[in-house]
């Protein structure tokens, strides 16, 4: 038996092919898997080989193929690829791809191949084109699409079935359909299921449900990604303020959404700001500065204002200069013990399962966790410090009482801040382990220095 190639040896084989221009065989190569890999392949070939060849290469593609595989290339190559071909084949690709991937790709195409290819449109499709392009881009709108089965409240079962099976393959999915009244209004839906089980004589009003979920056109759609999460539902009708049904989403869109939702979180949460939607590898150096300088300078002025705590205290720091040793470990158990709370409530946030009016519940639980924390942290530290360190039991108490303070302050703090970050409008990521541990270092200093003084008597 023949072992199966690796990623690797066939991208290998087809760029050896290419630089000898042998295109047919490599064609040929690549038709032995299907869209979605062919678009891995087709991707590697354009970022390694060049898009000349790469063109030349999607062109030899069988035409229903090479729509499949552009649906699954990255939007950067589908604009690359869109600026090589011919306006008859952007027509044709842009023709056959469902609406809502269409629209994708118009949204970054410049304006006047946009104009170029609506003018070329009929004109309900012109129409339907320029509403979905004028939706924000971070609403529901932007996102959905008009492929739907709607089915009349009167239609019997069996003309329903007959009507699904003509409209079927033109549709995004086939496996809810929606019924609307004369005036264009969602009044229920009805699923494929209920519609098979059914006897033919029924009518869809006396099968369908009304107890049905949409989300509005212009609601936010990580909004509407909670929805599908809450319900897991595979897709779900838009409606605008009428109540009119005006397309659906299904859940290979709202899965990028979340996607991206989530890797904006994460960034927010390194101190990037407005990042790149481009690969790691294909962002530029001067964006990166720019979106990552402005939080460092933030850190950079709190870290500045520490250091003028601990030059406040140069006479504590003078008298016992032990103390400055211990300094390092209540710091860095103070950011990472915030960091900890910061990041369960952030997550809290985003699933939902917290709002800013459970503010007291979570600071009284925090703020007991903390000091189980402390407790347990200051007793070990008490122990290391007398019998390992060899310092005396009041360099240790103090060192201790201050880690209990901060472990309970820290937890505090880090579980409030995204809690009021999202109460004032503020993305609650952007309260992380940075700005929880720049707060910390503050209050560290502070706390450990006051209670030297305090225990210490200096």
């Amino acid at each position: 038996m023949e072992k199966e190639k690796t990623f690797e040896e066939v991208f290998a084989e087809l760029a050896a092919l290419l630089e000898e221009r042998k295109f047919k065989a490599a064609r040929d190569i690549l038709l032995e898997y299907n869209a979605v890999e062919i678009a891995e392949y087709l991707e590697e070939i354009l970022d390694a080989v060049g898009i000349d060849k790469a063109v030349i290469l999607f062109r030899m593609l069988p035409k229903d193929i090479s729509v499949d595989v552009f649906a699954y290339l990255p939007i950067d190559d589908q604009v690359e690829i869109i600026n090589s071909i011919t306006d008859k084949e952007i027509d044709y690709i842009l023709t056959e791809m469902d609406f809502d991937d269409m629209i994708d790709v118009l949204e970054e195409l410049p304006a006047n191949v946009v104009d170029k290819i609506i003018g070329k449109a009929s004109r309900e499709k012109r129409l339907l084109i320029n509403t979905f392009l004028n939706y924000p881009s971070d609403c529901a709108g932007s996102i959905m699409t008009p492929n739907y089965i709607s089915l009349g409240a009167d239609f019997s079962v069996k003309e329903a079935l007959t009507y699904i099976k003509s409209v079927g393959m033109d549709s995004e999915t086939i496996y809810t359909c929606y019924v609307k009244d004369p005036g264009r209004r969602l009044i229920g839906i009805v699923s494929l299921r209920t519609l098979v089980v059914s006897d033919d004589s029924l009518l869809v009003r006396d099968i369908m449900r009304d107890d049905y979920v949409a989300v509005n056109v212009y609601e936010d759609q990580e909004m509407v990604s909670e929805v599908f999460k809450k319900y897991d539902f595979l897709a779900i009708p838009v409606v605008d303020n009428e109540n009119r049904l005006v397309g659906i989403i299904t859940i290979d869109d709202i899965l990028d959404v979340i996607e991206e939702e989530n890797t904006e979180d994460f960034e927010r949460m390194a101190g990037i700001l407005d990042a790149s939607d481009k690969s790691y590898l294909d962002t530029g150096v001067l964006h990166n500065v720019k979106t990552r300088l402005p939080w460092i300078l933030v850190l950079m002025i709190s870290s500045m204002i520490t250091g003028l705590i601990i030059t406040k205290f140069e006479v504590v720091l003078s008298q016992v200069i032990v103390l400055v040793a211990y300094l390092p470990l209540l710091m860095g158990t103070g950011g990472n013990t915030g960091s900890q709370a910061s990041t369960l409530v952030i997550r809290g946030i985003a699933l939902g399962e917290l709002e800013p009016s459970d503010a007291a519940k979570v600071m009284w639980k925090e703020m007991r966790v903390g000091i189980g924390i402390g407790v347990v942290v200051s007793i070990l530290n008490f122990a290391k410090i007398c019998f390992l360190d060899g310092e005396s039991v009041m360099i240790a108490l103090t060192v201790s009482v201050a880690i209990l303070v901060i472990v309970t302050f820290a937890k505090v703090v880090g579980s409030m801040l995204p809690i009021a970050a999202k109460r004032v409008g503020i993305d609650p990521a952007l309260m992380a382990t940075p700005m929880i541990s720049s707060i910390t270092d503050m209050a560290s200093v502070a706390t450990y220095f006051l209670l030297a003084g305090l225990l210490l008597g200096l």
